[in-house]
């Protein structure tokens, strides 16, 4: 169930990627479409607390763990990653295309998920790097070279490939920090809350530099589905708070992994982007990945 969870992650991701990369392009601002996203997903969130007496519970212990200095400032920080990924959004998506776009985030995922599953750093304590989850992220790693082949590094430029990368690193990072204070105090959607403050916060300081120095954005379009990013950011964040302690960090990213890629292939598909790769890397991406996925997968021993 855990791992359906991931995989669900994986598909609100790939959606809310090309929202925000159409919304970035449409107001010509990157950052300024990571902040609208953010602060709806925000707004969101304050309702729902508000309407929930548990949730409502969770507030209030949140807030005094931070006044009581039982919190430590970094648990706070995750949502500064979730500005990371939704600005890197804005600015990639709408020209690499979302199949390109995620297995960028599939690199820096699967590295850094490793990594801090090791080290311990998750909600899950200390995972073992077992064969299975090696191969795994290397199998993940062989879906990224899949997509650099043919001219997908001559039509995009090399920063724009970078990003993505950045941001999957972030998500790793973001999901094992909400998931570190979603425990502490005892409520997923206050985790959740405070990651969307601190990326709401984070978002407003860069959009105002960026707008300093490149000038006002274009004009706010009028299509209600622009904005529903925010809200499956809240989604996803807060389903990732809720599982990361039952899959450990690498294995909640490789089932989000299998849910982006296969909605990014639709999504490509039905809507070009005009950098994205073509369809044979797509598809060759898409099986690379759920290998990847079944072989991560911990197998129970029979007594």
């Amino acid at each position: 169930m855990a791992l359906g969870g991931a995989v669900a992650i994986g598909v609100m991701t790939a959606i809310q990627a090309r929202i925000n990369g159409v919304l970035g392009v449409r107001v010509d601002n990157g950052i300024v479409a990571g902040f609208l996203s953010f602060s709806v997903g925000l707004v969101a969130l304050a309702v729902v607390i508000a309407l929930l007496p548990f949730a409502r519970r969770g507030a209030v212990r949140l807030w005094r763990g931070i006044r009581g200095r039982s919190v430590p400032f970094w648990m706070l920080l995750g949502g500064a990653c979730g500005a990371l990924t939704v600005s890197t959004q804005g600015l990639t998506a709408g020209v690499l295309g979302v199949s390109l776009f995620t297995v960028g985030v599939v690199a820096g995922q699967t590295l850094h998920g490793l990594v801090l599953d090791r080290i311990g750093f998750g909600p899950a304590g200390v995972v073992a790097v077992t064969p299975g989850r090696l191969l795994g992220g290397a199998l993940a790693l062989a879906a990224v070279a899949i997509s650099l082949s043919g001219d997908v590094l001559a039509s995009a430029p090399l920063w724009m490939l970078v990003l993505p990368f950045l941001a999957g690193v972030g998500i790793a990072w973001q999901a094992a920090t909400n998931g570190r204070l979603a425990q502490r105090v005892q409520s997923p959607i206050a985790a959740t809350l405070m990651s969307f403050i601190a990326g709401t916060v984070v978002l407003a300081v860069a959009a105002a530099l960026s707008v300093a120095l490149r000038g006002a954005p274009d004009p706010l379009p009028a299509e209600p589905w622009l904005y529903l990013g925010g809200f499956l950011g809240a989604a996803y964040i807060l389903l990732g708070a809720f599982i990361v302690a039952h899959t450990g960090v690498l294995l909640m990213g490789l089932g989000s992994v299998l849910g982006q890629l296969v909605t990014s292939v639709v999504i490509d598909v039905l809507w070009p982007a005009e950098a994205g790769p073509a369809l044979w890397q797509v598809i060759a991406m898409v099986v690379v990945a759920v290998a990847s996925v079944v072989v991560a997968v911990p197998r129970r021993r029979r007594r």
